[in-house]
């Protein structure tokens, strides 16, 4: 298994890679966002929905729903704090693992949403909002991650922007270039291919989340969890045997 995700989750990077991973990772946000919304009742990677719903909210008077929209992009926002100094403290120290430091954490963090599900469920009025919390904070954990990584040209817990991109990407290939412009219109076929593949991602790890929750509950999350471990463990055991050495 090691040699399929070599470099994955490296330091070293290449485009390959980075779709690789990101692929990944829209597939375990689509799971994970879609498990969660049977879970809790709501979607914890939706930024603007949250923001749109925080001034609709504020306009009608529920000052503690507000509070909750508030506490959700604070949850988000360190999130991607925690990612950005994880992976400078890694990259301080020239750690291979620096990118799977946020990752083990996210890894950490469904296994708890995943292992504590039926207490959850018993005591909803008291842990619900706080897994909205941490749901939200694992969102903005691993979309940090693959923005860092492949420097913004990927994200994996929204697709409106990898729609927005893929529409105008169509746009340019359906466009008609009558008679021989010096300068004529096409579509990036790569980028078209990447955008493409990473909203299936989403979509089909959307399926897996909601047909998993559905059926098997909490527990949905625990091979999520142990995915990313997998990818991490290689440039961890590397840095382990670097400083053994």
């Amino acid at each position: 298994m090691f040699p399929l995700i070599r470099g994955w989750t490296d330091v070293q990077r290449s485009p390959k890679a980075n779709l690789r991973l990101g692929l990944v990772l829209t597939f375990v946000a689509g799971a994970t966002n879609a498990g969660g919304f049977l879970a809790v009742g709501r979607y914890t990677s939706h930024m603007t929905g949250i923001v749109s719903s925080m001034a609709d909210d504020l306009v009608l008077g529920n000052i503690t729903l507000v509070l909750a929209g508030v506490i959700c992009l604070l949850a988000f926002m360190a999130g991607a704090m925690c990612t950005a100094v994880l992976v400078n403290w890694g990259l301080r120290r020239h750690l291979r693992s620096s990118y799977s430091l946020p990752l083990l954490l996210e890894s950490g963090a469904l296994l708890v949403f995943g292992l504590f599900g039926a207490a959850i469920a018993a005591w909803s009025q008291l842990w619900v909002p706080v897994t909205v919390v941490l749901l939200c904070f694992i969102m903005g954990l691993q979309n940090a991650v693959i923005t860092k990584i492949s420097k913004a040209e990927i994200r994996t817990t929204h697709i409106t922007g990898l729609v927005t991109d893929l529409g105008i990407e169509l746009g340019k290939l359906f466009y008609m270039n009558r008679g021989q412009p010096a300068t004529p219109v096409l579509a990036n076929r790569q980028r078209l291919q990447v955008h493409a593949s990473l909203v299936l991602g989403f979509m089909l790890g959307g399926l897996v989340g909601a047909l998993g929750f559905k059926h098997w509950g909490y527990i949905t999350t625990v091979p999520l969890a142990a995915l990313l471990w997998v990818l991490c463990l290689r440039p961890l055991l590397t840095d382990l045997r670097w400083r053994a050495a």
